[in-house]
């Protein structure tokens, strides 16, 4: 079950799995510690706008997928 959440091209929002991967690379880029404090700093905090992005998304998916629950149980009963 993989859901890909399209980009709106107004908003230029990026789909859950491309923002994934840039913050995979951005941690790896992290851990490798070949980077200066204040490149460290920048990539933090894109890391952290990353990471809520892609739990605003999660979130988003699951109140989907319970309203889809939800709707399956009204048309059962």
């Amino acid at each position: 079950m993989c859901a890909e959440k399209k980009p709106s091209p107004a908003s230029g929002k990026e789909t859950f799995e491309v923002e994934l991967k840039k913050l995979e690379k951005l941690v790896e880029s992290l851990e490798s510690g070949d980077i200066s404090l204040d490149e460290l700093v920048a990539k933090y905090e894109e890391g952290m706008r990353l990471l809520k992005s892609c739990q605003k998304s999660l979130e988003a998916a699951e109140l989907r997928i319970e309203q889809l629950g939800k709707r399956g149980e009204e048309s059962e009963g």
